[in-house]
């Protein structure tokens, strides 16, 4: 880095020369002091007033060269080791050190989770502050302290390529699932919520300016990421488009005004990697901390902006204090031991995965031969097995992008079912090809296919070929043949992380060759299974009542195919409901167009819009069956000190258990146009034994009802009457429904 600078004065600069000091006050002594009890901010600026301008400026941006680092991602991978941002050896700061998620510990060859839908799909928020406990433990136990896999982004479309790692299109959901990763991973290290915000394409993701008003981006696009907020994460990062305007990754309107200003953020904002800032200094400005992963942009602009005045060392400083806040307090707050490497990929963190693949699996439909349902099958009775498709022996976890996860090992359909039943009654036909598939169909009891998609259909994708954003936000190379080296390994890389792998979906409909295969497969074997793999909604109306059985298994992880025969067998419910809505028509949902320049959210999109229009969807949101029977047979509202409180009763009068999830929607009585028709306000996972009886409460966020009134520049609380359906899906039938009246933030006792 290039000499300390000559700048004006700062309430952090200290007045002698920090290296002339022969007793620096380090790191671990403001840890021990922060545990003693000793102020933080008091702490903090200890620290900061040691520092030179010159590692100052070090903690603004990632520690690795940026051209060095590139071809590492390209030869080495993405993010085998902990990305470091910020580290000073001579304080024993040890910075920023980054693992990427959301499927798992990207770093080493760690535990490959399903993708954050399909944990969405469990509607378990106890399971998922589990999995953000095995995923934080794995990142510290490889030399980690940050987790950037909280991914809360709305799925407003399911065309959108990283759907897989978000949680629904939802916010309550989105909100309650990313609460409880955040909860879970900061038990051992910090946690970072992304991408703030908008990010709801994949395409043009790095080019695409989002319009949207300010009570609509309050109500509809933030609430989840306020939640998370307010449960501490540590650390933001910034999102790549445009909002209104002006980049996501330098926007004071999200960075200061929304995020500090109105909900009081103390962590530190980090850049999107290698595309996140177009502007070094104005991103400083504007609140964000650190850019990321490399010595990028900000090397090369910020010392000489100290000297010319064109930066102030008090945006300097001001940053500094927010990312050292957050080191300090966090290594002051994870007192255990770190764990040791073997709990990277270890067996109860392997059965947690293989635990949440089967919770995961959401079966859409089960039809009755001779008067049973298909599923499950009797693997006693049970004959031969034809196991079909050219994804049935594929290593399957999802996208190859920053989420990827380098798992040890992978159990596909075939090998799941082989363990259970055996080699000699499955038999496997890992093609497309029909008449090969019409022939071991038809020669077994049962058949099983496979369709879906792979990380070459939807994902991460990467425009290696944008030339002019490359030449604006690359800094010059000073080894030619360094360069040259990055730009082989992007050529050879090309069909897995880069321009050709991913992005957003062409269609929503299935490939054609997958919906002519369920075809032939069905017409000689009516006891057909058809398995699904997929990170968000398929239009399935071409083929869906061919077969006996309908699951969607996802992106399942390194246990997925082990969990899917779990399922199949009845060993265990499928206990997944849709985190989004399934249309009839991808013409049901509003455009998207993958290329676009420019764009506008409003409310309407999933199941909203769908209300909105009065047309019924193919699979409602929240919609999943189970094999035993679990319905609600009365539901109850109070109000506590909290609020407003359900508490629902169901039994289960068949002779296994099951499990269903409460869902409680709320209707404005009158209705509001210009408000959804009804609205998820809270839920709740429950089991229930054989023959017998459970009660649930289910805590709801009437805020989801609140208003933002944009001339004011405040939240006006709901008021009115509430009309209350406690169902088990969106628009169920036969749900329960409750009138009460909201007088603010707290509810009175139901009025009928």
């Amino acid at each position: 880095m290039s000499r300390p600078l000559s700048v004006a004065s700062s309430p952090y600069l200290s007045t002698t020369n920090p290296k002339d000091s022969l007793m620096p006050h380090s790191f671990d002594d403001s840890v021990d002091a922060l545990r003693a009890g000793a102020d933080e901010v008091g702490q903090v600026r200890l620290l900061l007033a040691q520092l030179t301008t010159e590692e100052k400026l070090g903690l603004l941006d990632g520690d690795g060269e940026f051209w060095k680092g590139m071809l590492g991602f390209y030869e080495q991978g993405y993010n085998t080791e902990p990305i470091v941002a910020g580290q000073v050896d001579r304080l024993g700061i040890p910075g920023i050190r980054f693992a990427d998620g959301p499927r798992g510990c990207v770093v080493g060859r760690s535990t490959s989770f399903p993708v954050a839908m399909a944990r969405g799909a469990t509607w378990d928020i106890e399971l998922e502050r589990e999995i953000g406990r095995a995923i934080g433990a794995e990142i510290r136990a490889q030399g980690g302290n940050y987790f950037g896999g909280v991914c809360i982004n709305l799925l407003r479309h399911p065309a959108w390529g990283r759907a897989q790692e978000t949680y629904g299109e939802d916010p309550v959901l989105l909100g309650a699932m990313g609460e409880a990763l955040l909860r879970g991973a900061q038990e051992h290290v910090m946690g970072c919520v992304k991408h703030f915000a908008l990010n709801s394409m994949e395409n043009a993701r790095f080019t695409v300016d989002v319009s949207v008003a300010g009570d609509v981006l309050r109500e509809v696009y933030l609430p989840h990421f306020r939640q998370v907020i307010d449960a501490g994460a540590a650390s933001v990062m910034s999102a790549y488009n445009a909002v209104n305007g002006q980049w996501a990754g330098q926007s004071p309107e999200l960075l200061t005004t929304v995020l500090r200003q109105e909900w009081g953020f103390e962590g530190f904002v980090v850049s999107d990697f290698i595309y996140g800032l177009r502007d070094p200094i104005d991103s400083l400005r504007a609140g964000l901390d650190v850019e990321m992963p490399f010595r990028q942009q900000r090397a090369q602009v910020l010392p000489a902006a100290l000297e010319d005045g064109s930066l102030d060392l008090a945006d300097v400083d001001r940053a500094c204090e927010r990312i050292l806040r957050m080191q300090l307090r966090f290594a002051a707050q994870v007192t255990a031991a770190v764990p040791p490497v073997s709990v990277v990929a270890s067996a109860e963190h392997r059965s947690l995965a293989r635990r949440t693949a089967q919770r995961s699996a959401v079966l859409l439909r089960n039809a009755p031969l001779a008067g049973t349902p298909v599923l499950p099958l009797d693997a006693a009775a049970l004959g031969s097995v034809a196991v079909i498709g050219s994804l049935a022996d594929l290593v399957n976890t999802g996208d190859f992008g920053s989420s990827h996860v380098r798992a040890p090992e992978v159990s596909t359909v075939v090998a799941g079912l082989r363990n259970a039943l055996g080699e000699e009654r499955v038999v496997v036909q890992a093609t497309d090809a029909l008449e090969p598939a019409r022939l071991a169909a038809a020669r077994c009891e049962t058949a099983v296919v496979v369709v879906g998609y792979t990380a070459r259909d939807e994902g991460e994708y990467v425009d290696d070929g944008n030339r002019s954003l490359i030449d604006l936000v690359f800094p010059p190379a000073e080894d030619p043949a360094l360069v040259e080296a990055f730009e082989a390994a992007q050529r050879r890389n090309a069909g897995t992380f880069g321009s050709g792998s991913g992005g957003d979906r062409a269609e929503l409909r299935l490939p054609r060759e997958h919906e002519d295969l369920i075809r032939a497969v069905c017409e000689v074997n009516p006891r057909t299974v058809v398995v699904v793999v997929a990170g968000s909604a398929v239009v399935v109306d071409p083929w869906v009542d061919l077969p006996a059985a309908v699951l969607l298994s996802w992106y399942s992880g390194m246990e997925g195919g082990d969990a899917l025969a779990d399922v199949l067998l009845g060993l265990v419910e499928p206990g997944g409901r849709l985190p989004f809505v399934v249309p009839r028509a991808t013409s049901h949902l509003q455009a998207f167009d993958r290329a676009a320049a420019a764009v506008e959210y409003d409310r309407w999109y999933g199941y909203r819009l769908l209300d909105r229009a009065g047309v019924a969807p193919r699979y409602p949101f929240g919609f999943g069956l189970g094999y035993a029977p679990v319905t609600l047979t009365a539901a109850q509202a109070r109000t506590d000190a909290d609020g407003l409180l359900v508490r629902a009763h169901l039994e289960c009068p068949g002779p296994r258990a099951g499990s269903q999830v409460v869902q409680v929607y709320g209707t404005r009585v009158p209705s509001d146009p210009e408000r959804p028709v009804r609205e998820l306000l809270g839920f709740a996972r429950v089991e229930v034994d054989a023959g017998g009886r459970a009660a649930v409460d289910v805590r709801l966020r009437t805020s989801a009802l609140d208003t933002w009134d944009v001339g004011a520049g405040t939240w006006v609380p709901f008021a009115g009457e509430l009309r209350l359906e406690v169902g088990t899906f969106h628009g169920d039938p036969a749900a329960i429904e409750i009138s009460c009246a909201v007088r603010g933030p707290a509810a009175s006792l139901p009025v009928s």
